[in-house]
């Protein structure tokens, strides 16, 4: 999969920075070019958290380990590492890689959605680069 150069700029642009909330919860976003291979077939290595104030992953986007596909045995397992984490207690569920645009609406999409039904207003307060 060819990841378009201004795409990839684009993420990899988000290494390194915090993004947080008035209550303490802040999104984390972990990006590196890596060589193409089976489980990572765009060469981009990532990790798109939020966080609760006291650091505990409540929601992620990453590709560090391929998860198992929900629907038992005979569903053909994708060699793909991309998966997410609804919850903070969810192991993790396949994510189709589409493209860098896609991936960072669905991260944050789903971040304001869970930040929503815990009483906290999607806005950014303050940034800092690591």
């Amino acid at each position: 999969m060819d990841v378009p150069e201004y795409a990839l700029e684009l993420l990899l642009a988000y290494d390194g920075r915090l993004h947080y909330f008035a209550s303490g919860h802040y999104l984390k976003f972990e990006v590196k070019a890596v060589e193409k291979s089976r489980q990572v077939p765009h060469g981009i290595s990532y990790s798109l958290t939020l966080h609760a104030p006291d650091g505990k992953r409540l929601l992620g986007f990453d590709n560090a380990h391929p998860v198992p596909h929900r629907g038992g045995r005979h569903v053909r397992r994708k060699p793909e590492a991309d998966h997410w984490h609804r919850t903070a207690g969810d192991k993790g569920r396949p994510y189709d890689f589409v493209s860098v645009e896609r991936l960072l609406e669905d991260f944050f999409t789903e971040a304001e959605r869970l930040l929503k039904e815990q009483g906290v207003a999607f806005e950014i307060v303050d940034e800092k680069e690591r």
